[in-house]
């Protein structure tokens, strides 16, 4: 079980203690990634080597004395200037339709207020979009769990960067607030559906309120934002035509880094999961399941290989040809996966899914050698990252 030393003064002595260990370890890792041939990759240089294996200690430690928390809605809100911050108000409720309402009413998920912040050269306070203007609208990651749209969250701010810098016909992109999950041993806050609620009010806001054209607004999501932004895409494809005119329609692109799409994290033998173990710095993470399991609230734990939680599951439940029917409208679509990450399979799985229903023509799947999970969010991870950069923007000025 997760955050077992959540109290004082546990947390601090365990915290001493791990630390400790951690430093103990150096010399071990250092060691065995001295030589070229023993590292997770031959080419890796000696530093990543020896940081994948701190990192994924350092998560171990705050997996098990407590999540960092966000910053508040309010706080950004004060420094509006400084963050770019706007408030958003939730959906009409009769908007919320289908498999979401139920789960929705299941696990008592209301509707709520939320927020995002602006980047970019122009329109940072949200202005009205310009005619023919695109737009980036980027959820990010953080297993659900933590993350916020904020510049201090640096995963976040470094994708806002490159994608700004290097696709020059966009400019400017907003970064989606939205309800962080918990689950045992905390109480139970937020499980599925609240964020996926909350983003399609950021999509409403984008083009009701601020008036882009859906064709012209590229939903971009990093890790767990990737699952998001996958949700926020099929609940639009599948509900539009059920829904009022106009209020969900389908976006123009959809781009995933690196997206968290196999809740269930099933390790099957010889999968990326066990063959990239010690290529990424998540084997922690995915150890606790932590943040998947916070997802379900009243859910049964077999909803985590669900078509909505799961979709690169390699034993997904739900029926095939629903699956493809729902593909078939889904906007055009780039994958971004590292080689070396653990959950890699589930991409290429979910790419095989879309190129059946969707044609190759309508996606693209880029597989960066060597790169661990969500290389694109961190100046560390280069040159993997600018490769990545480059060919999404080369995929964007096509759409």
């Amino acid at each position: 079980m997760a955050l077992k030393y959540r109290n004082q003064p546990l947390r601090t002595l365990y915290t001493i203690c791990a630390v400790l260990w951690i430093l103990l370890r150096i010399p071990f890792w250092a060691a065995r990634n001295i030589v070229p041939a023993l590292r997770p990759r031959r080419n890796w240089p000696f530093v990543r080597a020896l940081m994948v294996e701190i990192m994924d200690a350092a998560i171990s430690i705050m997996l098990e004395t407590g999540i960092p928390s966000a910053e508040s809605l309010e706080g950004l809100a004060a420094n509006a200037k400084t963050t770019g911050f706007v408030w958003i108000e939730p959906p009409p409720d009769d908007l919320i339709l289908g498999d979401i309402k139920r789960i929705a009413e299941l696990n008592n998920v209301l509707s709520a207020r939320v927020g995002g912040c602006w980047y970019g050269t122009r329109g940072s306070d949200g202005d009205q979009a310009a005619p023919g203007e695109k737009v980036f609208y980027l959820l990010h990651g953080g297993g659900s769990i933590m993350g916020s749209s904020a510049p201090s969250f640096t995963a976040l701010a470094s994708i806002s960067q490159g994608l700004l810098e290097h696709n020059k016909h966009v400019s400017r992109l907003f970064a989606s607030e939205y309800r962080l999950s918990a689950g045992p041993p905390l109480p139970v806050l937020n499980p599925f559906p609240a964020a996926l609620i909350d983003v399609l009010a950021g999509y409403y806001y984008l083009v009701h309120q601020l008036n882009f054209s859906p064709e012209n607004v590229i939903i971009v999501g990093d890790s767990a934002g990737g699952k998001l932004a996958y949700q926020l895409a099929r609940y639009c494809c599948q509900y539009s035509a059920l829904l009022p005119s106009g209020a969900f329609p389908v976006p123009g692109a959809l781009l995933l880094l690196s997206p968290s799409v196999d809740s269930a994290l099933h390790a099957i033998p010889d999968s990326s999961m066990v063959t990239n173990a010690r290529s990424d710095y998540l084997r922690s993470w995915y150890t606790s399941r932590y943040s998947v399991l916070s997802l379900l609230g009243n859910l049964p734990e077999s909803e985590l290989d669900g078509p909505w939680l799961s979709p690169g599951s390699a034993v997904l439940q739900g029926d095939d040809a629903e699956r493809n029917q729902v593909f078939k409208s889904f906007p055009r679509t780039m994958i971004v996966a590292g080689e070396a990450e653990m959950a890699r399979d589930s991409m290429r799985i979910l790419r095989d899914r879309m190129v059946e229903a969707m044609g190759e023509e309508h996606v693209r799947y880029l597989e960066v050698d060597n790169a661990p999970h969500d290389f694109i969010a961190g100046s560390m991870w280069e040159p993997e990252r600018t490769i990545a950069l480059r060919e999404i923007a080369l995929w964007a000025i096509s759409l």
